[in-house]
């Protein structure tokens, strides 16, 4: 049972700052640039330890089968793996908007990996966890990891990154974009000239998926039109949310003030260390939901 004296742990979004398509793999899998930044708004997720070995979802997200919920498969991974007989019940508040590229099901398997590592006194290494995670989604070993990265591969292959403090206008349009459509997509730039982390910082920050999206999404475009009123648009991952960056946190609330009631919004700051890595330190950093508009 949740009361207020509940242990959460942490589960972040993140944001996409830029994504190139460099190539395909003979498997189909698309090979990308791309840079993560979480921000400080998320999901939260509770844990209880079952003797029984059954894992449980009592609360969760009721447009996912619990069968098919990935903090479900991560659970039931790392207890194949570590060849366990303890169980969980997994209680998850859901603030992560789905379908919006902001890495809510990727970063709920994380957290998972992560604190029943240490609930169920595994002791897996991080890399050992991202190398689990990795078979439940390509953007989970960054949020195993918890440093915002410049990625390649598939996004798998991580350098972390430093940037400079800044906050987000976050803008979720009522629609849900298919990531699979949108890489299958035929006008989909599939050889874009490679960049570089230097480029990046300098201000190239293109999203290769964007037009494909605005074609096919004309819920992002009508977004993207709207925030480009206040400043430059971007895309998260294949979307459909689009954000924009500020300097401070009025600006930012005070163009989510402006928000069009279609859409949900939200305003969080960027950070390069996930609040998991904190709460895995022991503190207990995780923030309030309360700056959604």
């Amino acid at each position: 049972m949740l009361t207020a004296d509940t242990d959460w742990w942490p589960a972040p979004a993140k944001l996409n700052l830029m994504l190139r398509v460099v190539g395909c793999r003979p498997d189909g899998y698309h090979l990308l640039q791309t840079v993560f930044r979480f921000v400080d708004y998320g999901d939260r997720i509770a844990f209880r330890i079952r003797s029984d070995g059954a894992i449980r979802r009592p609360l969760g997200n009721a447009a996912v089968p619990e069968s098919e919920d990935l903090m479900v498969r991560a659970a039931r991974l790392l207890q194949q793996q570590a060849g366990l007989s303890l169980g969980a019940d997994i209680s998850l508040v859901k603030n992560i908007p789905m379908g919006g590229g902001l890495g809510g099901g990727s970063s709920d398997a994380a957290t998972v990996l992560v604190a029943l590592n240490r609930l169920w006194q595994v002791d897996y290494s991080l890399e050992k966890l991202a190398e689990l995670g990795l078979r439940l989604g390509a953007d989970v070993p960054v949020f195993v990891r918890g440093q915002a990265a410049w990625a390649e591969g598939v996004g798998e292959l991580l350098t972390p990154l430093r940037m400079p403090p800044a906050w987000y206008l976050v803008v979720v349009p009522d629609c849900h974009v298919s990531t699979a459509d949108v890489f299958n997509d035929p006008q989909l730039t599939r050889n874009a000239p490679r960049t570089t982390i230097r480029d990046f910082l300098a201000g190239s920050q293109v999203n290769d998926c964007l037009p494909v999206v605005l074609n096919h999404y004309p819920e992002v475009a009508a977004a993207v039109r709207w925030l480009e009123t206040f400043a430059p648009a971007r895309l998260t991952g294949t979307g459909g949310a689009v954000f924009a960056e500020f300097a401070g946190e009025a600006e930012a609330r005070r163009v989510l003030q402006q928000v069009p009631d279609l859409y949900k919004a939200f305003v969080a700051r960027g950070l390069d260390s996930s609040p998991l890595l904190e709460r895995v330190a022991g503190r207990n950093p995780y923030p309030e939901t309360s700056s959604g508009g």
